[in-house]
């Protein structure tokens, strides 16, 4: 079942993969569009369409079938999770699409889905039993809520993003064209630290270390890309003697932290082959296509997406997470680092929707909030989680 589970999977990567080729396809870059151009790129809005919605049933049969193999609902570390907020973001998508019929919102949603599937794949997949903190029905409620109200969340920074990526002048250095490049290279960061990642599996990289964790046990901990940073009085005891270049203490998980680097210094890389390639800023390369977007309907679409996801992540993110947390550690607050958090991006989302409703903020103001709102959520999916040691270290 396991394996099944796997394999279903895959086939909705790879649906999304081609859908997101299908909905570029369904763009035009020309100010003038005849009929039968307009006819052309709504056949291929729908074929779009159709293909993300058989690869959201192939996730979803992955999601079922996971939770048979398992026994429980696969969200319980951080390869369920990541692939469960993938097919939350798919499924929020689909809802706002059918809601305003915009085809090019699937150009940057696609990629995003397919990007975090990828990203999923790097960490262990084995199916183990829960935690005694994890066996409660409030696991299923919390973690189901917050991950949905992300994937809503996830579409506000896409139209974000498309508004930037039309409305920001690019005929000239500024500090926009700086950030929105920040933004750009991020993204590549995950799919370069994804194809770095598989290239060391293919070669059968591997090295053991063994140290010394937080409680004072030796443990060991196995590596399966080139240790830059080394636990704490870490040792190698098998495989490839490369590194590290230096230790951190106890309180850092190093392993994790060696990842994060890999993964900003492989997304450089191939950022700046990218840009030797196109010759200017990526952004200012990909421009054209998104010109006849309006800027007024990916607006609205980012700020409904907000309205929505919001009371959402406050539901499952706050209120059932303090519920959970008071059942398995007895306490409703603790300051861990997940909860901190948690509790940023919350007041964050309710600044974005004072400043739009009180104070009018509209436009690039509005679509700058939107990106770096979703900068937090990924801020707490993957540095939180794969540096700070707290109570959610299970992830």
């Amino acid at each position: 079942m396991a394996q099944v589970s796997s394999n279903l999977l895959l086939v909705a990567f790879i649906l999304y993969l081609v859908a997101t080729f299908v909905f570029a396809g369904s763009i035009s870059n020309k100010k003038t569009s005849t009929d039968k151009q307009l006819l052309r790129n709504a056949r291929w809005g729908k074929l779009g369409i159709v293909i993300t919605i058989i690869g959201f049933l192939f996730q979803l049969g992955y999601f079922i079938t996971r939770w048979i193999a398992s026994g429980h609902i696969p969200n319980s570390n951080l390869f369920e999770y990541t692939t469960y907020f993938s097919m939350a973001i798919v499924l929020a998508f689909l809802v706002i699409h059918f809601m305003y019929r915009l085809n090019v919102l699937g150009v940057i949603a696609m990629p995003i889905a397919v990007l975090i599937i990828a990203y999923a794949s790097v960490f262990p997949r084995d199916i183990q039993p829960l935690i005694p903190a994890l066996q409660s029905n409030w696991l299923v409620v919390h973690v189901s809520t917050v991950a949905l109200a992300q994937g809503v969340l996830a579409i506000s920074f896409v139209a974000g993003l498309l508004y930037l990526l039309r409305g920001v002048d690019q005929s000239e250095k500024s500090k926009e064209t700086l950030w929105l490049e920040v933004v750009l290279y991020s993204m590549i960061s995950v799919a370069a630290f994804v194809i770095l990642t598989f290239g060391f599996r293919v070669a059968d990289f591997e090295t053991t270390f063994q140290y010394v964790d937080r409680d004072g046990a030796t443990v060991e901990a196995v590596y399966e890309i080139p240790a830059l940073i080394g636990p704490n009085e870490g040792e190698i005891i098998d495989g490839t003697t490369f590194g590290p270049l230096f230790n951190v203490p106890a309180i850092i998980d190093a392993g994790k932290l060696n990842t994060l680097i890999w993964s900003l210094f492989s997304g450089l890389i191939l950022y700046f082959l990218l840009r030797l390639l196109l010759r200017k800023r990526i952004a200012a390369a990909i421009q054209p296509a998104f010109k006849n977007i309006n800027l007024e309907l990916v607006d609205e679409i980012s700020f409904r997406s907000v309205a929505i996801g919001f009371p959402l992540f406050a539901l499952g993110g706050l209120i059932f997470a303090m519920i959970w947390a008071q059942i398995a550690w007895t306490r409703f607050w603790g300051w861990d680092p997940k909860e901190v958090w948690a509790l940023i991006t919350f007041l964050f989302y309710a600044a974005y929707l004072h400043l739009r409703l009180s104070r009018g903020w509209h436009g690039k103001k509005s679509s700058w909030l939107a990106v770096i709102g979703f900068v937090i959520i990924i801020f707490n999916l993957v540095v939180v989680n794969l540096i700070l040691v707290g109570l959610h270290s299970y992830a």
